[in-house]
């Protein structure tokens, strides 16, 4: 085979989870994306929603597995020595369509051939081959170097103790109950538990200490929130307490993510957002995939949104043109790396 040699790697990634306008959820997934020629190989892919088999929620025989089957020494899953490269994000499942290749040794080298989107069981190259992309040749020392790292590193989060889960619970204190009805559904589905009260003093003390974090509406006073405050003071619950800043549940939700306290050794890729002047100023730490998404409030109260941008980012300071409808009236930035989302209103 002639192809000439690429380089490999591996990289964390994200697909952005969060609410949509329209209701509908999407999951966060964080995974560890290939690095073909010093690019992810999903950026190659225009416009793909699709996930690596190297996912952070996997478990980890499962991950394991995944990792041997790249390497060669575990049997490809699909006809023709195929090997799934992306998948759907939400369940993996062929059916919604998965990016595969042919996985093969060729002497000492490893070579990723014949790309196509796959429905079935059998692929199609005719009518689903992605012409142009590929082979791909990697020398074999430096690829299997790159998987086993992976395995490495499962095999030793496994053998360290569990630390004590963190408290993923938020109370949720506003006047609108359908919007607090919505929002308590939508960060259920991203495993954050929400319970919606107005009477703080009356719950027990070690309920409140079970809370992470502390949502407040709009429409409620500074009476109110005072009291709130002392009732957790009182139980000796260290909480986060946030101020909603619209009823626009990704915004809500985005908030609440990023309020959940982080453990000692979790240093945040994303640290700064700032917006003025038309444009947002983003601070990188660590060169990661960003996703920029403006929402809307009309006059009807509708929430209308916006990609402004995505894409990844090196370290240091980023500035981010926004598109006039993203800075009109009641308008709000939610930023999101692999680990991290940040939340500010475009206009003071």
């Amino acid at each position: 085979m002639s192809a000439e040699y690429t380089t490999f790697g591996l990289a964390p990634a994200m697909r952005a989870g969060g609410v949509l306008a329209s209701g509908v959820f999407k999951t966060h997934r964080d995974f560890m994306d290939f690095i073909v020629g010093g690019q992810p190989l999903l950026l190659q892919l225009s416009d793909l929603d699709a996930v690596s088999p190297l996912a952070s929620d996997v478990p980890p025989a499962i991950f394991t597995a995944e990792v041997r089957t790249l390497l060669l020494d575990a049997p490809a899953p699909l006809e023709g020595g195929r090997c799934v490269i992306y998948a759907c994000p939400e369940c993996a499942d062929l059916g919604c369509g998965a990016v595969t290749a042919v996985i093969e040794r060729d002497g000492d080298d490893v070579v990723w051939r014949d790309f196509a989107w796959q429905t079935s069981e059998h692929a199609d190259l005719e009518r689903e081959g992605y012409e142009g992309l590929g082979p791909f040749r990697f020398h074999g020392a430096t690829y299997r170097a790159e998987l086993e790292r992976l395995i490495a590193a499962t095999a030793a989060d496994a053998t360290v103790p569990p630390a004590q889960p963190p408290r993923r619970r938020v109370l949720l204190i506003g006047a609108r109950a359908s919007v607090l009805r919505k929002l308590a559904a939508a960060l259920r589905t991203i495993g954050v538990g929400a319970d919606i009260s107005r009477d703080a003093a009356r719950v027990p003390a070690e309920e409140l200490r079970t809370y992470g974090v502390v949502a407040f509406g709009r429409a409620v006073g500074a009476e109110e929130r005072a009291g709130v405050r002392a009732a957790f003071t009182a139980a000796g619950a260290d909480v986060t307490f946030v101020d909603g800043l619209a009823p626009v549940i990704p915004v809500l939700v985005a908030q609440i993510e990023g309020a959940f306290p982080r453990g000692p050794w979790e240093a945040p890729r994303l640290t700064e957002l700032t917006v003025g002047d038309g444009e947002a100023l983003l601070t990188v730490t660590s060169p990661c995939e960003v996703l920029v998404m403006a929402y809307r409030l009309d006059r009807l109260y509708r929430t209308h949104e916006q990609e402004v941008f995505t894409g990844t980012l090196d370290v240091g300071e980023h500035r981010v043109p926004l598109p006039p409808r993203a800075v009109k009236g009641s308008s709000y930035l939610v930023v999101r790396s692999v680990d991290s989302v940040l939340v500010a209103p475009t206009s003071p």
